[in-house]
């Protein structure tokens, strides 16, 4: 992929007159020519904006970054900086970031995006300096990822996690249906924990985690559902606000991702409850894997930080080399990794890594 040739002087720069004018003028040359155009520099310089280090998934993602640019360090021999900025939930911090990012040359942009509607802004500014850009974990829209040759999506089908996760339940409800439904009523009640409004990945699994169970043949009544914004405390905050007003009603909590799956399971640890009802999650964090093993946490859905974060790395050297990038794109610019569904009965699978 062609990139382009970045200046060391601002467009503003103007030669001085006379003799001095034309010593300075050999003396910038000198100095262009030793710092930006004696071909590429043997170290690769990856930004990585992460939307916030708070979010338990992401935050392991960047641990595991880190981790694999040390071994692509060791087994390629090359350099690799890496550059990790947590936006903390502000679009702004992270656009600032971004140009920091752009004016200290970095090669390749990895991007969490906070609002994915700010996706073309970062785009045109990945692409006014010929710097590939990846997207990650937090899905632009198609236009946007379309914008140029050079930006990527690295991430999982959303939609798949809340299949899956439906799934968990629907299979728990076939296999015990007389201690999920409390009440006999042959009605799944169920409440939802839902990550941001209008976030793609909090609207999909909302929608197709309910729908697997429906769709296997079983009624359900909603209870109620809240945003939880991800976050553990507000989710615990709203569960602890439903079982006031439900009790022993809500048969099954589910949960977008796994931190508020955790803030479920922090309300219900506050009450006499002593059946708890059935909780689902996503992401398979190692918290949420200790809540399985604990018989807290019905089961998750992994989602492979790990393997997105590889995929990431080896498509950063593979742009930087110019070579065709070595991970398998859909559409020219897609990479996606599969989901699974973690239970008691897989779970030492997960544990091992």
């Amino acid at each position: 992929m062609r990139r382009k040739t970045r200046s060391c002087c601002f467009p503003s720069c103007r030669p001085p007159a006379g003799r001095r004018g034309l010593a300075a003028l050999l003396a910038l040359a000198l100095l262009v020519l030793s710092g930006c155009g004696g071909g590429k520099e043997d170290s690769l310089r990856i930004g990585a904006a992460l939307y916030t280090q708070d979010d338990t998934f992401i935050s392991a993602m960047a641990q595991d970054l880190e981790g694999l640019v040390r071994e692509a360090e060791s087994e390629t021999g090359k350099k690799i900086t890496l550059f990790i900025a947590d936006g903390k939930s502000s679009q702004n911090t992270q656009m600032d970031q971004v140009d920091r990012f752009l004016a200290r040359g970095c090669d390749v942009l990895f991007v969490n995006l906070v609002d994915r509607t700010a996706a073309a802004v970062i785009a045109d500014k990945a692409e006014a300096e010929g710097v590939p850009l990846v997207f990650f974990n937090r899905q632009p829209v198609a236009e946007d990822i379309q914008r140029w040759d050079g930006i990527y999506y690295v991430g999982a089908d959303a939609r798949e996690s809340g299949e899956l996760q439906g799934k968990l339940v629907l299979e728990a409800w076939q296999a015990d249906r007389e201690t999920l439904d409390r009440n006999g009523d042959g009605i799944l009640q169920y409440v939802m924990l839902e990550g941001e409004p209008g976030h793609q990945d909090s609207l999909l699994r909302t929608e197709y985690s309910i729908k697997a169970v429906t769709d296997g043949g079983v009624e359900v009544e909603k209870l109620a559902n809240e945003t939880a914004n991800w976050n553990r405390a507000q989710a615990a905050a709203r569960t602890a606000q439903w079982l006031e007003e439900f009790g022993e009603g809500i048969e099954v909590i589910f949960s977008n991702n796994d931190d508020m799956a955790l803030g479920a399971i922090d309300a219900l640890a506050d009450t006499p409850q002593s059946r708890w009802p059935l909780i689902v999650g996503v992401d398979a964090t190692a918290p949420a894997l200790e809540a399985v093993a604990a018989g807290q946490l019905y089961g998750t859905v992994h989602n492979d930080g790990r393997g997105q974060a590889q995929a990431m790395i080896d498509l950063a050297l593979a742009l930087w080399n110019g070579e065709d990038p070595a991970v398998e794109l859909t559409d020219g610019h897609y990479v996606w990794l599969p989901y699974r569904q973690v239970t008691l009965e897989n779970l030492g699978e997960f544990l091992e890594r």
